[in-house]
């Protein structure tokens, strides 16, 4: 740790991209009005960027579409010192999101992190989240805090990811189409209609993503609607209605490869992933309405929101090991913030109260497959149930203007029961119960604009998924009786500010887990887990957004971690294997980005970035090694923008990985017979436009 320390005095880690409309020297154009300061509310209430004492980012605005396609969300990431967000380009996986490790042994989803949805969770009650209603075309600001998050959310170890939808605009009719495409028959379409009258507005948008993909056995066909309601009942008081609905019928599986058929035909899918069908059809509704209260005297009034919300999934997920897994899920859940000053005047303490409860019912059953159908030879039939609970208490106080003080406790029980209906091979049935206190200490010292910063230590605590609890090795069903949760605690050391021209923030850590959950096998698209002794996760998180003149910008993010087993003595039979000090798999030790962003001239931008990741290790042993993006991928963006009267036009052209590298994506961690490797394409060239309609005054 005494390295990084030295190392934090040196730091100075990028904004994104976004923000640059928020940092002095930055302004468009049309204005030299600086601009206020940054407000986030990833830590559960409204709160200023400066007084965070949290590695904490915002991605907003052009960052997000500025001639970028909106197929992936880990695009979008790239620029966030910390996050490892990797396009698989395996749409029946999902992206692969890390946040300082946490998330690393996803083989699908998410695991590790929070994922919010206009502020409705998208996570399930066992920590397991899902992109499915996330359409990227949408989203107007993404917030992003890293470390462990156990105090703010429970299932929360990595961190949490808030993203927010584009507002209606102030038209009272507006209209939106945008169109992208480009290699491997890929295509996108997206439309938005927005309203406004009176205290309502409203919009509604649909979608459809289809691709052939650039591997065999890699097509997806995806199909989103989202539709939002926002009534303002008082000048105090407002209601907000979210309704998501996804439809997937198609998202084949192409696998992982060995090092050897990737070295052979990087585009080739992994044989029984064809053979069987392997992929996923998927459909998924969610509703939420919530309600919020800010007094709005001063900012020491209450402040409360309530959000509730339900969900229904169906997936039908056949296997490349010949198994057709099918689940029908019901989730729902309520949230409950709010907040009050205790006493008058700006230096009043801050006390803040939440509770979370969630509950999720899935009936899974396993079925033998026969050359991608399903059988009726039936292998599981359970139906699994997880309830959580998770009361909080935050306090914040500035005993001086320039210091804030932070304070949070949280308790969290989770309930699994499983009800084995298959006792063909005995009753399997059973419950567990998983509860843990999590904590975190923070302070930030605002010195001056250009530099503020602040330090942190907490507790975390991270449970299995019901996926990975089902998964057991001995093929029976019920729950892994051997599967515990893991708990980590970390420290952190960082510095924010901004001066002139210059935006940067940054960070160094020291993460310590114990009992860590890790992926030991996957074979075919299902994966196992076990615990391992303990693992440690240190690491530094470097960028800047410099602003070299007006229509001018260089951005840029680093991140190294040092992840590795401290203790890892897995037993296979009579064998122990000492893994203490092996590198923890699916973790490259260092990621760096650079970018320059030119434009607007005339309305023309042009954006080039270059990305560089090391080799890392695929496997616990530290056998396989991952080769690293040598001289990195280059990506450029060009677009337009104008007017026509009412008439917006925004066409755009993208070419990803110009050089045409051959390199990997991302990893299948302990991929069974060294399947471990999901390449990237070659060079890639996508156009689009998007034509707006009544979306200026």
């Amino acid at each position: 740790m005494s390295r990084l320390l030295v190392l934090v005095g040196g730091l100075l880690a990028g904004l994104p991209a976004g923000l640059l409309a928020q940092v002095p020297g930055t302004a468009r154009a049309d204005s030299a009005q600086r601009l206020p300061e940054v407000t986030v509310s990833v830590a559960r209430r409204p709160d200023t960027l400066a007084r965070l004492p949290l590695a904490t980012a915002v991605v907003a605005g052009a960052e997000l579409h500025r001639a970028r396609p909106t197929f992936a969300l880990a695009d979008a990431l790239a620029f966030v010192p910390g996050v490892q967000a990797a396009n698989r380009y395996n749409w029946s996986l999902d992206q692969r999101l890390a946040i300082r490790g946490f998330g690393a042994r996803a083989n699908f989803g998410v695991r590790g992190l929070v994922v919010l949805l206009d502020g409705v969770p998208q996570t399930l009650p066992d920590g397991q989240s899902q992109l499915t209603n996330v359409d990227l075309a949408l989203v107007d600001r993404i917030e992003v805090l890293r470390g462990a998050s156990s105090a703010l959310y429970g299932n929360a170890a990595g961190g949490v990811l808030a993203l927010t939808t584009a507002p209606p605009g102030d038209a009272p009719l507006a209209q939106t189409v945008r169109v992208e495409g480009g290699a491997g028959g890929t295509s996108k379409w997206t439309a938005r209609t927005t309203g406004r009258t009176g205290a309502l507005a409203g919009a509604l948008a649909l979608s459809r993503f289809t691709t052939d993909g650039f591997r065999q056995h890699s097509a997806a066909d995806l199909r989103q609607l989202a539709a939002s309601a926002d009534w303002t009942l008082s000048g105090t008081t407002s209601l907000a209605l979210r309704f998501g609905a996804a439809d997937d019928p198609r998202a084949d599986n192409p696998g992982a490869l060995t090092p050897a058929e990737y070295a052979a035909n990087p585009d080739s899918a992994a044989p029984l992933n064809i053979l069987r069908g392997a992929g996923k059809a998927v459909s998924q509704q969610q509703l939420a309405v919530t309600l919020r209260h800010a007094d709005a005297a001063d900012g020491n009034g209450a402040r409360w929101a309530i959000t509730t919300w339900g969900l229904h999934r169906d997936l039908d997920n056949p296997l490349a090991t010949n198994t057709w897994v099918a689940i029908g899920r019901h989730a729902g859940g309520v949230r409950v913030d709010a907040s009050r000053a205790l006493g008058a005047g700006a230096l009043a303490p801050l006390v803040s109260l939440a509770f979370d409860a969630q509950v999720m019912r899935d009936h899974r059953t396993n079925w033998l497959a026969a050359a991608g159908a399903r059988t009726d030879d039936l292998q599981l039939d359970q139906l699994e149930t997880v309830s959580a609970l998770g009361p909080s208490l935050q306090l914040r106080w500035e005993p001086l203007p320039a210091l804030t003080l932070q304070a949070g406790t949280r308790w969290d029980r989770l309930l699994f029961r499983a009800d084995d209906r298959f006792l063909a091979d005995g009753d399997a049935s059973g419950r567990r119960v998983l509860s843990a206190w999590s904590g975190l200490l923070g302070a930030s010292w605002r010195a001056s604009a250009a530099a503020s910063p602040y330090a942190n230590v907490s507790t975390a605590f991270e449970s299995p998924t019901t996926t990975e609890l089902a998964n057991r090795p001995d093929g029976l069903g019920g729950f892994n009786d051997a599967l515990g949760p893991q708990r980590a605690t970390g420290m952190e050391l960082g510095v924010r500010g901004a001066a002139g021209p210059l935006a940067y923030t940054g960070s160094a850590f020291r993460t310590r887990v114990r009992d860590a959950i890790v992926q030991f096998q996957e074979v075919g698209g299902r994966a196992f887990f076990r615990n391992a002794g303990r693992t440690k996760s240190d690491g530094v998180e470097v960028g800047l957004t410099l602003r070299a003149a007006r229509t001018l910008a260089l951005v840029g993010s680093y991140t190294y971690t040092d992840a590795r087993f401290l203790e890892y003595r897995p037993q296979s039979g009579a064998a122990v294997d000492t893994l203490d000090g092996r590198r923890l798999p699916g973790i490259p030790r260092h990621v760096a980005r650079l970018g320059l962003r030119a434009g607007p001239v005339r309305g023309f931008t042009l954006d080039a970035d270059q990305a560089l990741t090391s080799a890392m290790w695929a496997d616990d042993d530290n056998a396989i090694a991952v080769p690293g993006w040598g001289a990195g991928v280059t990506n450029l963006r060009a677009g337009w923008e104008g007017a026509v009267g009412r008439l917006r036009f925004a066409p755009f052209a993208a070419v990803e990985n110009l050089t045409a590298r051959r390199y990997v994506a991302s990893v299948t961690v302990n991929g069974f017979n060294g399947r471990v490797l999901e390449p990237a394409p070659g060079r890639v060239v996508y156009v689009g436009a998007e034509v707006g309609l009544g979306t200026r005054d």
